[in-house]
C-alpha cells in the first residue's frame, strides 16, 4: 500500500490540484494547521484521513502526519506541488522493488507559471518517496528533509512544483523563511560588515552566472534577484540577533 501525506496550511488556493494528482493513492492522510480559509473543508471531500494539529513548524507537522500513516510507502507532497500520471507509474513499479527504503524524486519548479531549468532549480532531487518504517525527520526550523535507513535510488519522472505564483506572495515567504533561518542559524555563521558587503553578491552571481541562471532569460534573472534578497535577509536578521546577544 502507499499514502500520500500533504502537510498544509491556509491552501485553498492549491490544495484541491495536490490532492486530485493524489486520488491513485490507497490512503491520503492531510495534516492541517489550523487553516483559517477553506482549505479544511476541501480536504474533506477528497479524504477521511484529515488531522487538524497546532502549528509548531515544519519538521513537527511532517512527524505528526508520519505517526497517522497506515500504509507500508509514503509519498510526502505539499500543497502546491502535483503528481504527474508518468510518475504515478514509475512510482507504483518502484515501490515493488525490495532493493530500496526511499527514492529522490526530481522536481520541476515554476517561477510565475515558467519552468526554471538552471540555477541549481533543476533536478533538485528530494527524498519524498520512502518506506514509512524507515523514515526519519530532520529538526530543522525550514527546509527540512526526510532521511531513510537503507540505500536510496532516483526516479526519472518529475514532480511538479508550482513554488512561485506571485511576486507578492515570493516576497511573503522569503521574509518568514529567513527570520527562521536566521535562528537556526545565527550561532554558526559570523555576519560582519564586509560578510554583509560582499557575500550576497557573490550569491546572486553563483545563481545567474556559475549555475547558468542567464539562459532562463528574465525569470532566471528574477530567480538571481530573489536569491540576493533572500541571502542579504538573511545575513541581516543573523547580524541584528547577534547584536543582541552582545
Amino acid at each position: 500500500m502507499i499514502s500520500a501525506l500533504v502537510i498544509c496550511r491556509n491552501e485553498e488556493k492549491n490544495i484541491e490540484d495536490c490532492l486530485k494528482s493524489l486520488s491513485w493513492v490507497d490512503e491520503l492522510v492531510v495534516v492541517d494547521g489550523k487553516s483559517t480559509d477553506d482549505t479544511m473543508s476541501i480536504c474533506l471531500q477528497y479524504t477521511k484521513h484529515v488531522y487538524e494539529n497546532d502549528w509548531k513548524g515544519f519538521a513537527d507537522q511532517r512527524k505528526f502526519g508520519l505517526s497517522k500513516v497506515n500504509s507500508d510507502w509514503v509519498l510526502s507532497v505539499d500543497a502546491d506541488e502535483r503528481c504527474t500520471d508518468e510518475l504515478k507509474n514509475e512510482i507504483l513499479s518502484a515501490v515493488k522493488q525490495d532493493d530500496f527504503e526511499g527514492f529522490l524524486i526530481p522536481r520541476k519548479n515554476f517561477f510565475l507559471k515558467k519552468w526554471v531549468k538552471h540555477s541549481g532549480w533543476y533536478p533538485n532531487y528530494r527524498l519524498i518517496l520512502f518506506k514509512t518504517k524507515s523514515a526519519a525527520v530532520s529538526d530543522r526550523q525550514v527546509h527540512e528533509q526526510y532521511s531513510v535507513d537503507g540505500k536510496t535510488g532516483k526516479l526519472r519522472n518529475s514532480l511538479l512544483h508550482y513554488t512561485v505564483q506571485s511576486v507578492k506572495e515570493y516576497s511573503d515567504r522569503i521574509n518568514e523563511y529567513s527570520t527562521l533561518s536566521a535562528v537556526e542559524k545565527a550561532g554558526k555563521v559570523n555576519v560582519n560588515l564586509l560578510y554583509l558587503l560582499f557575500r550576497p553578491y557573490f550569491d546572486f552571481i553563483q545563481k545567474y552566472i556559475f549555475q547558468g541562471g542567464f539562459l532562463d532569460g528574465t525569470t532566471g534573472l528574477m530567480v538571481a534577484y530573489f536569491h540576493y534578497y533572500t541571502k542579504l535577509l538573511l545575513y541581516m536578521k543573523i547580524w541584528e540577533l547577534q547584536k543582541s546577544k552582545d
